[in-house]
């Protein structure tokens, strides 16, 4: 994810820049209207929905409602500033093993702990990464064969 995260998060942070006119000198920009402000939501099709919620909620811990999904929110201590969004070719074989069209990102506060945590909850890990210049990765799939990027993003010095 590397390459693709810092181009998406550099091509996110140029449109973001062109979307907004330029301000006076010492002034702050004009409010814009009519522009995208962020991701609301990621909905997709399962084979069974209600099995599938509760795997996420048991296993990866996510804060299932009793309307079946999850309201993450994104300010929350250590979360990233930015939600990536980048379209992949349809040849890329990065989701693989997944035959999935889409692939899920979470960002962790502490992978070691996280990948503990869900490993002994049978949870297989696919591929890790520590070194990359973007933060440390874990992929894994969900009963589906969704894949699943977890994310601990480098923290600034």
């Amino acid at each position: 994810m590397s390459a693709s995260l810092s181009l998406a998060a550099a091509a996110l942070l140029a449109a973001a820049v062109s979307a907004t006119p330029p301000a006076a000198p010492g002034k702050s920009p004009p409010v814009v209207r009519g522009r995208v402000t962020g991701v609301g939501g990621v909905f997709f099709k399962s084979h069974d929905p209600k099995a599938l919620a509760k795997w996420y909620r048991d296993v990866l811990g996510l804060p299932i409602e009793d309307w079946g999904g999850a309201a993450l929110k994104v300010d929350q201590p250590g979360h990233p500033p930015v939600l990536v969004f980048s379209p992949f070719s349809e040849k890329s074989a990065y989701f693989a093993p997944s035959e999935r069209e889409f692939m899920l990102n979470f960002a962790v506060d502490d992978l070691d702990a996280y990948l503990a945590r869900i490993t002994a909850k049978g949870v297989a890990i696919q591929k890790r990464d520590d070194a990359d210049a973007n933060g440390r990765f874990a992929w894994i799939l969900d009963p589906e064969g969704t894949k699943i990027e977890l994310w601990e993003p480098k923290r600034p010095k």
